[in-house]
């Protein structure tokens, strides 16, 4: 993998039109300051808005490190807006982050690659509620496919409580995963490639004080205790590494990913797989990367260098 050159004109791609403007905010200026302490001289933080291919042009952008989140910079946009100015940029390609953005066609693709997923099925309309109602098992978590930071998600005990659920996850996206509750372990394995090897990071396990690994519970210190590595048995720990990194190459991922499993009865449910993972202090990837002896600086550098893997 050819190292990227500290002379090269570098953007950092953050901010943007999603629901997770903030916190990708938050990654990019992390992003950004560990980029100029490596030594990286002509450096721009990019806050994303629909005039970036103008500014890209302007300013003469030879590669870009993507820490957008969700809707526009997560799901395929700013890539093509990227091959189409031949610009090398970091994670997966168009195909890769459409695919892994919708969290119902992410599963659909890794149970026919033989991945444990939990019981689900999407709607886009309030009309498909009874058949969903008479398919699933309560209780059920109801996700919007295509959000991140569990956004919009909630967790309901009966059919009641799923309509008004729905409703409100329409707002976010008109697409709505329904997924069987079940009770086990959260937790997440970052996927780095470098020097041609693709490998998983150690496990991180969440212990929330909420009743699910939610919004609040992600981004509010002390809401969550993080358990690094995991402590689950040689087995399940080898697994879940070994899922991870399956997951990330049936879905075409290239550089980066994050996967997020269910751990129940000593079975690893992948949950979904994130293509542009967060970067802020209180992220999972750094935790994992630190714990695998890779400083922030290390993996931001390590993410950089595989700026064009896409192609």
């Amino acid at each position: 993998m050819e190292k990227i050159d500290k002379k090269a004109r570098i953007a950092v791609l953050c901010g943007g039109l999603s629901n997770e403007r903030e916190i990708s905010l938050r990654s990019g200026e992390k992003v950004y300051k560990a980029l100029l302490e490596l030594g990286y001289k002509k450096v721009k933080k990019i806050d994303v808005t629909k005039n970036i291919a103008r500014i890209l042009e302007k300013e003469k952008i030879e590669y870009a490190f993507n820490v957008l989140h969700g809707k526009y910079g997560e799901d395929g946009c700013i890539q093509g807006v990227l091959e189409f100015l031949q610009i090398p940029y970091t994670g997966p390609g168009v195909k890769a982050s459409a695919v892994c953005l919708d969290k119902d066609t992410t599963k659909i693709i890794l149970k026919e690659g033989g991945i444990p997923v939990i019981k689900s099925c999407s709607i886009t309309s309030t009309d498909e509620l009874e058949d969903a109602f008479n398919m699933l098992d309560f209780p059920v978590m109801v996700k919007p496919a295509r959000e991140g930071s569990s956004i919009g998600m909630e967790k309901v005990n009966n059919y009641e409580e799923l309509k008004a659920a729905v409703i409100k996850a329409r707002e976010i996206d008109k697409k709505i995963l329904l997924e069987e509750y079940k009770t086990g372990v959260s937790c997440t394995v970052g996927v780095l490639e470098k020097d041609g090897e693709v490998f998983a990071t150690p496990i991180l396990e969440f212990r929330t004080k909420t009743e699910w690994y939610d919004y609040e519970a992600k981004y509010t210190a002390g809401m969550t205790e993080f358990i690094l590595p995991a402590e689950f048995s040689k087995d399940v720990t080898d697994k879940i590494k070994e899922l991870a990194v399956k997951s990330h190459n049936l879905c075409e991922c290239k550089g980066v990913s994050r996967v997020d499993f269910l751990v129940a009865d000593n079975v690893p449910y992948v949950l979904e797989i994130n293509t542009s993972p967060g970067m802020t202090d209180l992220s999972d990837l750094p935790a994992q990367a630190n714990a695998m002896g890779m400083d922030y600086n290390s993996l931001v550098e390590t993410i950089l260098n595989t700026a064009g893997l896409n192609k």
